[in-house]
């Protein structure tokens, strides 16, 4: 096989690269300067090299200032760089120039800052061989500006790129023909295909003549393909602006307009004016300094100051801040108020105050108040003052020709108050709303860190529980720490919870030219203390106080107790107490000056301790009078503000202690009249407890629920009360309304309405006539008898004085319970009384009188009628009633089902024409307790009157029976009767009589047993005369006449003269007497046909009828009708 061999003929030439274009660096580029007022009067400086303790216009100064300068909210120079050698990467912009001024009174003005400038047009181009100078001959100029134009700066390369190009180049200055020097030495690297412009400034700093010259230190190009001629184009002369600005602190900053758009926002982180702060103190008690870190004015242990002020530093202390706005005349006040019108040491003692250190809630330490402010604008002068002295809790005030700042500090009392040196209005209180306080505090103020805006919530989780998530937000005034925003935010709600109260009163000008706003004050008020602690003395030394009075000193307890008093200088001074006898205070201690007389005095201790107050206000009224207001104080809150640490408890009152019990609890019983009703009272009373006004009593009934009232006074009434066991707590309230721990018990057995009255007393009788007796007694004094109650009268036959009042029977309705008397019919027996409550309560004993009468011999008896006599007996009609042969007595039949039951007489009493009757009732009777051995005790057919009072009855006594007779009436022989009465003795009118017996029982378990019922019926003797015919009444006589039927003459009114069934009929005819008048010899009469209604009389001489004058008299019994 042959090799063969393949060769190829070879490829297209390579392509060459394409040409390379540099990119176009050089730009023209514009410089704007900025000139910012940061203060008036002389600064301290920017924070940072401040801190760091650099000298102002060192290099290192200017760097760290740097850091304080924000250019939109950013530094210009990184916190983190160094002030000697900062790298420029450290630096957020580049070519920023900066140059401060401190506000001093002989600083210099900025250079560069232009006030005018004239350009001129230069036009040459500058050679490597022909430098172009200019001259300046206006001495006024003080500095030029040389601006030279690059056409293009660029080199072509035989490969076609573009590339940059450098030129070196200087401009040198000459004074007054002395040679010229280099001043700017420039290079200029880059590429631009257009025209591009640079600037440069000299300052004129030699004598005019003054030659400026453009140097090309470059050769100049000889190739077409290399551009870099450049020409001066112009010649600015310029004139500075020479402004000092003495006293005001302000900047320059020329910043490169290609780093920015627009004029940014500039913010500088300062240390304000320098202020004035203390000098050297009194008595070698050292020089106060500054902590250049915080600003808080450091003060040697045992500063004195002296008066004196020393010289002005910077400092953050707000009270030298206040103090140097009232006295600088560029800014403040000065023009108004020196130091001669203030009261410096106020100032130097705020000072001192606000610069203590105190926690900062985060595990530091700083100042308590300190004071960092940018004022911008134009302020109210009442306004600002007021606006720097809240920022350490101050207010100033103008007194006497100067002006003094008071401070819400721990502070002393300065004064006492009490009932003897204020006005008859005493104290008056007030608080504010409730709706006036919050829970939550949102504190605003400026975060240095972060410099914005940033809040501190502080809440107050009790007064949450209290008032809900109510909300107060609040602007803290100059303040950049968090932590002073976090106590303004404590301390407002500290205030508002606790220091809300304002105490108003009057006082004389003693007092009122002494105490000022500010002052803490002490009150001794027993109306709100409870006791009386202070006064005005009425003799003293310095170790004894003799006081104006001694109440209230013996209950002088407890521990750490102390006096103080006002002193002849008027300042207060407190002394411990060793012991108080008879009124005299002895201390532990001589005081430094013996008090006057009719100076006030006030103790205090453990247990009752003085109300503090601080002034707010003092008001001169009259001139004699002023008004003071202040505002409630609490020592302990500064502690609690700023460590946290609780309030200590303080007694101010002894109204809030808890009270003893009442102590000597009785009860007692009795029975009142209300609104005419008797009811059962209950009385509760006890030895009151000194301090209490009121009472919580607690009361039950046989063990039923607890019931409670709350009385004013040491008693306590319970209305209306019944039988039983009643229980008793009484518990005191002290001020406070709390109760005392303990009670004071008692269990009273009440008897309530269930005691019977008291007896009849003083019962006495009295005739009236033969039929009528009047009884009487001393009104009864128990009121449930007199309101309610009755007088019960029962009459008993019996005159041997066994009568009783269950043996007897009502004689008449029960009377009212106030009746004093009653007339009653004259009955033979006794007469018994008894009070009746209006709980049906009889009172135990019983009052009687007896009366035994004579036969009556001018009376006819036409009927006796004994029911208990009939055969068988009581043989009339029984209603619920029944005759119980075993006792022999008529009885309620049941009076479990009827308390009531009625026995009808069997015979009906006719007198066979109208006629007023004698009734005289006859009825023995005797309650008993039904189930009692009774039957036994008395035999059948005894009476028993015998056993009455003899003690044999086994039970109670039963005297809730009764029985009564009672008659009705007709007036015609039939036909219906009227109304049943009550009767004992009396006179009725009728023709026929009816009589039944009422037998009653308000207790079911008594009833009554009636041995004897029955009446006796009698007319009395009657005597008529001279009537004429027709019953007309004359005291003439009558004539005879002569007519032999003779002279008939009828009675007035009818005789009873008797019936079949009633003695006869005719039985009882009257008696008639014949009287002639004037009679004749021989004269005589005679009298016939005599009946009940009259009769015939003759008169006749011998055997004729004459007319005679007569008279008659007709005696005989009853009056018709």
């Amino acid at each position: 096989m042959t090799d063969k061999i393949i060769r190829g003929s070879g490829g297209p030439p390579p392509t060459p690269p394409s040409p390379t274009r540099a990119p176009d660096t050089l730009n023209s580029r514009q410089f704007a300067s900025i000139q910012d007022l940061i203060s008036e009067g002389e600064i301290e400086g920017f924070a940072t090299p401040s801190k760091a303790g650099l000298t102002k216009g060192t290099t290192a100064y200017n760097n760290a200032a740097l850091k304080d300068v924000f250019l939109n909210d950013t530094p210009i120079l990184n916190s983190t760089a160094s002030n000697t050698n900062p790298q420029t990467a450290d630096f957020n912009f580049q070519n920023v120039g900066f140059t401060p001024r401190f506000g001093t009174s002989n600083q210099q003005h900025i250079p560069g800052i232009e006030s005018s400038q004239s350009t001129t047009a230069v036009g040459v181009t500058v050679t490597n061989s022909s430098p172009v100078t200019r001259q300046i001959t206006n001495t006024s100029v003080d500095a030029v500006k040389v601006t030279i134009t690059f056409p293009q700066l660029q080199k072509a390369t035989d490969e076609g790129d573009l590339l940059g190009s450098s030129v070196d180049l200087k401009v040198q200055v000459q004074y007054n023909s002395g040679g010229f020097s280099d001043i700017i030495s420039d290079t200029i690297t880059g590429r631009t295909a257009d025209a591009y412009q640079k600037e440069y400034r000299v300052n004129i700093t030699g004598a005019f003549p003054v030659d400026i010259r453009v140097v090309r230190v470059t050769a100049d190009s000889t190739s077409s393909n290399l551009v870099d001629a450049f020409t001066w184009t112009s010649l600015g002369e310029i004139v500075d602006d020479k402004q000092t600005y003495a006293n005001s602190a302000y900047t320059n900053l020329r910043i490169d307009s290609e780093q920015f758009s627009s004029i940014p926002k500039r913010a500088f982180r300062v240390r304000g004016v320098k202020v004035r702060i203390p000098g050297a103190g009194a008595s070698s008690s050292g020089t106060p300094t500054v902590d250049l870190q915080t600003g808080r004015i450091v003060y040697p242990s045992g500063y004195i100051f002296n008066g004196t002020m020393g010289a002005a530093v910077w400092c953050s202390c707000p009270a030298m801040i206040l103090l140097d706005l009232l006295t600088t005349e560029r800014y403040g006040f000065g023009t108004h108020i020196t130091d001669s019108n203030l009261d410096l040491f106020s100032f130097v003692a705020a000072s001192k105050y606000a610069n203590e250190l105190v926690s900062d809630g985060f595990g530091g330490q700083e100042a308590r108040f300190s004071c960092n402010v940018n004022i911008q604008g134009s302020m109210e002068a009442y306004t600002l003052i007021n606006e720097l002295a809240g920022v350490m809790r101050c207010f100033p005030i103008w007194s006497e020709g100067s002006v003094t700042i008071t401070q819400d500090k721990p502070t002393d009392p300065s004064y006492l108050f009490s009932l003897a040196n204020v006005g008859e209005g005493g104290f008056s209180y007030s608080g504010s709303s409730l709706k006036q306080r919050h829970s939550v505090i949102s504190v605003s103020y400026f975060n240095m860190d972060s410099r914005e805006i940033d809040y501190e919530v502080v809440e107050d989780s009790t007064a949450q529980a209290k008032l809900g998530i109510v909300k107060k937000d609040v602007k803290a005034f100059a303040c950049t720490s968090r932590g002073q925003a976090q106590r303004l935010g404590k301390a407002i709600l500290f205030s508002e919870q606790n220091e809300s109260e304002v105490v108003s009163f009057t006082t004389s000008i003693d007092a009122g030219a002494i105490v000022r706003p500010g002052s803490v004050i002490s009150i001794n008020d027993p109306v709100r203390g409870g006791e009386r602690r202070a006064g005005r003395i009425n003799a003293a030394t310095t170790t004894q106080i003799t006081v104006d009075n001694t109440k209230d000193l013996d209950t002088f307890t407890g521990t750490n107790k102390k006096c103080s008093v006002i002193l002849p200088d008027g300042t207060v001074e407190t002394k411990d107490v060793i012991s108080i006898t008879n009124g005299v205070i002895s201390l532990d201690s001589a005081l430094s000056a013996t008090p006057n007389v009719n100076a006030i005095w006030l103790i205090q201790s453990s247990t009752l301790e003085a109300q503090t107050y601080r002034v707010i206000t003092v008001e001169e009224q009259d001139g004699i009078n002023y008004a003071i207001t202040a505002l409630t104080y609490v020592a302990g809150k500064y502690a609690n503000i700023e460590s946290g640490i609780s309030l200590p408890s303080r007694s101010i009152s002894l109204l809030n202690e808890p009270k003893s019990p009442p102590s000597n609890l009785q009860a007692s019983e009795r029975v009142v009249v209300i609104n005419a009703l008797a009811v059962t009272k209950l009385i509760l009373s006890w030895v009151s407890v000194t301090g209490v006004s009121q009472y919580l009593v607690q009361y039950r009934f046989n063990s039923t629920n607890w019931v409670s009232e709350v009385v004013f006074r040491p008693d306590f009434e319970l209305i209306g009360t019944e039988a039983g066991a009643y229980e008793f707590k009484v518990f005191s309230f002290n001020a406070g309304l709390k109760l005392s721990a303990t009670s004071s018990d008692l269990t009273f057995n009440a008897v309530g309405k269930t005691d019977p009255p008291g007896n009849v007393q003083n019962l006495s009788m009295e005739p009236l006539t033969n039929k009528l007796v009047r009884l009487r007694w001393t009104k009864a004094v128990d009121p449930d008898v007199l309101h309610g109650g009755r007088v019960y009268v029962r009459h008993s036959n019996l005159t041997d004085g066994s009568g009783t009042f269950q043996n007897s029977v009502d004689l008449v309705t029960a009377l009212a319970g106030n009746s004093t008397d009653v007339v009653l019919p004259s009955l033979e027996g006794e007469y018994i009384l008894k009070f009746q409550d209006d709980q049906g309560n009889f009172s135990i004993g019983e009052a009687s009188v007896i009366q035994d009468l004579p036969d009556l011999i001018d009376t006819q008896v036409i009927l006796q009628d004994r029911e208990d006599l009939d055969s068988p007996p009581f043989a009339g009609v029984d209603t619920n009633t029944t005759f119980n042969t075993g006792t022999s007595a008529l009885q309620l039949t049941n009076p479990a089902t009827n308390a009531t039951g009625e026995y009808a007489f069997k015979d009906i009493l006719d007198l066979g024409g109208v006629f007023s009757l004698d009734l005289k009732r006859v009825i023995r009777s005797i309650g008993f307790v039904i189930g009692t051995d009774i039957e036994t005790i008395i035999p059948s057919g005894s009476l028993w009157d015998n056993y009455a009072t003899d003690g044999n009855f086994d039970g109670a006594a039963a005297d809730e029976a009764n029985c009564q007779i009672q008659v009705a009436t007709s007036q015609t022989a039939s036909g219906t009767f009227g109304s049943f009465n009550n009767f004992a003795n009396g006179t009725f009118k009728g023709r026929r009589f009816k009589f039944k017996l009422i037998l009653e029982t308000t207790n079911v378990s008594q009833n009554m047993n009636v041995q004897q019922a029955g009446y006796t019926a009698e007319f009395q003797s009657r005597t008529e005369q001279n009537y004429q015919t027709g019953g007309s009444t004359s005291t003439a006589p009558q004539q005879s006449g002569t007519s032999s039927s003779g002279k008939t003459v009828t009675f007035g009114t009818p005789f009873f003269v008797g019936t079949s069934s009633l003695g006869g009929a005719n039985a009882f005819l009257p008696s008639v007497g014949i009287t002639i008048q004037n009679a004749q010899s021989g004269d005589f009469f005679t009298v016939t046909n005599v009946t009940g209604t009259g009769f015939i009389v003759n008169i006749k001489n011998g055997s004729s009828f004459v007319d005679r004058t007569f008279t008659f008299q007709a005696v005989g019994y009853g009056k018709g009708v």
